[in-house]
């Protein structure tokens, strides 16, 4: 099944789609952008050029990732969620010129495999977001996020852990802990938390 790209998305011809994808009205996927199979690129959507996108990723309508970002298989991007790649951005230097792609350095946010990003969250330059983390709508993220954390707030902290299906997990002691959903078990150790065995 080759993608699916509606007649008033922009998408360049540098640009590699993979089969089974969706590009959505009015979305923009630049240069040399690539982007997994089985994915969806919602309404309004923006690529950044060279950006990496896996397999079975949902970026829902009008969210925003910039260029280096990389993402990884099976990631949720929310609705206006942000992933930005400028520190310290400026549109003018400090002789009051307009700045180029040159005068700066471009740090991409990299989403780890099965995370979730809520809509019109926003993500600092060159932070990384773990492996099914959860990062709660609105939150700004400005520092890394561990596999399985759920953050919300700004700036955005720890309140919860989630397992691979998105649900807080239940303590079951001994830092252990329970999905409710598929009795999963994960197990903390030195504020981080892995898959049990």
């Amino acid at each position: 099944m080759s993608a699916r790209v509606e007649p008033t998305a922009d998408v360049d011809e540098r640009a590699v789609i993979g089969a089974g994808s969706t590009v959505w009205h009015l979305a923009q996927v630049r240069e040399d952008a690539e982007i997994g199979v089985d994915c969806i690129i919602g309404r309004g959507a923006y690529v950044g050029p060279g950006v990496r996108i896996g397999d079975r990723v949902k970026l829902q309508n009008h969210a925003l990732v910039y260029e280096p970002a990389v993402v990884e298989d099976g990631v949720f991007i929310g609705p206006a969620a942000v992933l930005t790649n400028d520190l310290y951005p400026r549109s003018v230097d400090v002789d009051g010129r307009l700045k180029r792609g040159d005068d700066w350095h471009a740090r991409g946010v990299t989403l780890r495999e099965g995370c979730s990003i809520g809509g019109r969250a926003v993500l600092v330059a060159g932070v990384t977001v773990g492996r099914w983390a959860l990062v709660a709508a609105g939150a700004v993220v400005h520092r890394d996020v561990p596999d399985f954390a759920l953050v919300a707030g700004v700036p955005a902290r720890r309140i919860k852990w989630v397992g691979r299906a998105g649900e807080p997990l239940e303590d079951a002691g001994g830092g252990r802990w329970r999905c409710p959903r598929t009795g999963e078990e994960y197990v903390e150790a030195d504020g981080l938390l892995t898959l049990g065995q």
